[in-house]
């Protein structure tokens, strides 16, 4: 019997899901188990997966489908529900359950290296991956600021408005954008880099490239950084465990 595997976004090409779990299936030899990309150009085109693909077992959702995917799954669990964003659907007794592992993927990575200072955060953008990051360091006491080119509310900044100040309050600071995501690699969020300093972490969810140019101006200033690979293979792992409980 065939177990098919995939993963739901618009541009999929440089996807990391599809190599690490199609190895995954060869070390553990699942000759019977495939992992496929499906790019869709609107979310409407997901019902239309599932119809055309009778064996699938389980999927991930990256970017920009994990809000939008919400209506057309039967369930989520409390955590995915209280995010807001699914990043992975388990087909279980004919109903699709949307979970949530990116806070998990988030949470366990970047536990090691929380230092006092960092006692509050700016996420760089507000969309799906932002609020599983927001949930993730509220869970352990960091409290939580957003930066947006579009949004506004009591904890939304503009990029504008970020200065030397601001730096000095917010020692970590997390992207969750795709500005400097491949191949689009001379880009980077503008934030006044200048302002940073080695009591600064700086997280980039983005994994390709390795360092992004957000990373390495971070770094040049003093800062910590980390990109989004340990939280990757972190939230692919709990996929997994989901799939197969």
């Amino acid at each position: 019997m065939q177990h098919v595997f995939g993963l739901i976004g618009k541009t999929l090409s440089h996807s990391f899901s599809k190599e690490y779990f199609e190895l995954k299936f060869l070390e553990l030899k699942l000759k019977d188990h495939s992992y496929k990309n499906f790019e869709l150009d609107n979310i409407e085109g997901f019902s239309l997966v599932v119809q055309g693909n009778p064996h699938l077992k389980g999927l991930n959702v990256t970017i920009p489908y994990k809000e939008s995917i919400i209506p057309f799954l039967d369930e989520l669990t409390p955590d995915a529900k209280e995010i807001g964003a699914v990043n992975c659907i388990e087909f279980r007794d004919k109903k699709l359950i949307g979970h949530n592992t990116d806070h998990y993927g988030f949470k366990q990575s970047i536990k090691p290296f929380l230092e006092p200072q960092h006692e509050r955060a700016l996420i760089l953008g507000t969309g799906g991956s932002s609020k599983a990051v927001a949930y993730a360091l509220e869970s352990v006491g960091v409290e939580v600021y957003y930066v947006s080119t579009s949004k506004k509310g009591p904890k939304i900044f503009s990029y504008e408005q970020l200065n030397g100040y601001m730096f000095e309050s917010f020692k970590l600071i997390i992207n969750t954008t795709p500005v400097g995501m491949f191949p689009d690699v001379h880009e980077c969020p503008a934030i006044p880099y200048q302002y940073l300093t080695e009591q600064h972490l700086c997280y980039d969810l983005i994994y390709n490239p390795t360092e992004t140019l957000f990373l390495e101006t971070s770094k040049k200033h003093g800062a910590v950084t980390m990109n989004g690979l340990s939280m990757l293979k972190l939230q692919a792992e709990k996929s997994w465990i989901i799939w197969n409980t």
